[in-house]
């Protein structure tokens, strides 16, 4: 099976009011761990690349890794762009095959932002490859992307569903109070259905998306620190928030702070209870373990896109 674009699963998803989980990849064990999670679920899935991937890894070294992936459990699996900042890098990853970018000129006034969106649209239906695009502000820190508090912004509905007719854009993530990063909430966690129900309701038959939505589940994080680490107070969206988000017309739910979490506190526990082994392949091993757990939890209990292939 080749790579495939997000319009289908998207479809399915929106009819059976669930989320397509949308992890970042950085590394092999990581890949493999999440397709190897979701062959078992019977899940598809978007293995997306950020800025700081590309950086780390090599844009060709993981987009191979993916289609090794896809030879391996034969998943729809969709390569997406995680916040191309530039019609340039957009235009790059789709040249490069990858079946689903994100342009994300949020940082920029409405019609500029839409006018940013329109061309890398415009290239990419021409290409067959299908592109999400941002209305609103996260805060957070994730890779090249920093937010402060008082530069995040609500979507307004209002100018989501006038942003989406005028640009053509095929999904749209939007801000509801989630954040990138370890440390989403500083008080109780707290999303604005209010204003999801209202997008939705403006934008019917409409996929949506969240970013900065992991879990930040606290086993991992007394992992990570039991053995080393210094992560206080990490607090994430809590896993129930995220069910009824997928209820409500939210399509894909990106995950990547949870990942890192089980991966490094698996590492972390590997080389302190065996100090003596200085094999990669086995603490890389438990990492990617941890990925697989992590991930097949995320689709049978957050996700619910257990056996929609």
């Amino acid at each position: 099976m080749p790579l495939v674009t997000s319009k289908e699963i998207f479809q399915k998803a929106y009819d059976g009011k669930y989320a397509i989980g949308a992890f970042n990849v950085n590394n092999m064990e990581i890949i493999q761990g999440i397709v190897d999670a979701a062959k078992e679920e019977s899940s598809p899935l978007i293995l997306q690349v950020s800025a700081g991937a590309r950086k780390y890894a090599n844009p060709h070294y993981l987009k191979k890794l993916v289609e090794a992936a896809i030879l391996d459990t034969n998943l729809p699996i969709v390569l997406h762009l995680d916040h191309g900042d530039s019609f340039e890098i957009c235009k790059q990853c789709i040249d490069d095959g990858f079946t689903s970018v994100m342009i994300d000129a949020s940082h920029h006034p409405f019609e500029e932002n839409i006018s940013i969106v329109k061309k890398v649209v415009e290239y990419a239906h021409d290409k067959g490859v299908v592109v999400e695009a941002e209305l609103g502000r996260l805060a957070g820190i994730e890779d090249a992307v920093n937010v402060s508090d008082k530069d995040a912004t609500f979507t307004n509905p209002d100018e989501a569903a006038e942003f989406v007719e005028r640009t053509g854009v095929d999904s749209l993530a939007i801000a509801i109070g989630t954040s990138h990063g370890a440390y989403k909430f500083k008080g109780e966690p707290n999303l604005d259905f209010e204003r999801l129900e209202t997008i939705s309701k403006l934008l019917p038959n409409f996929p949506l998306v969240l970013h900065g939505a992991s879990t930040v589940l606290p086993e991992f994080v007394d992992l990570c620190n039991q053995y080393g680490g210094d992560i206080p107070g990490a607090k994430g969206v809590p896993e129930d928030m995220l069910r009824r988000a997928a209820q409500q017309g939210v399509c894909k739910i990106n995950i990547d702070t949870d990942l890192r979490l089980a991966m490094t506190a698996a590492i972390r526990k590997s080389i302190i209870e065996d100090p003596k082994n200085f094999d990669p392949r086995k603490y890389l091993g438990a990492g990617r373990t941890a990925i697989k757990d992590m991930v097949k939890h995320k689709i049978a209990n957050v996700l619910g896109s257990s056996n929609t292939i």
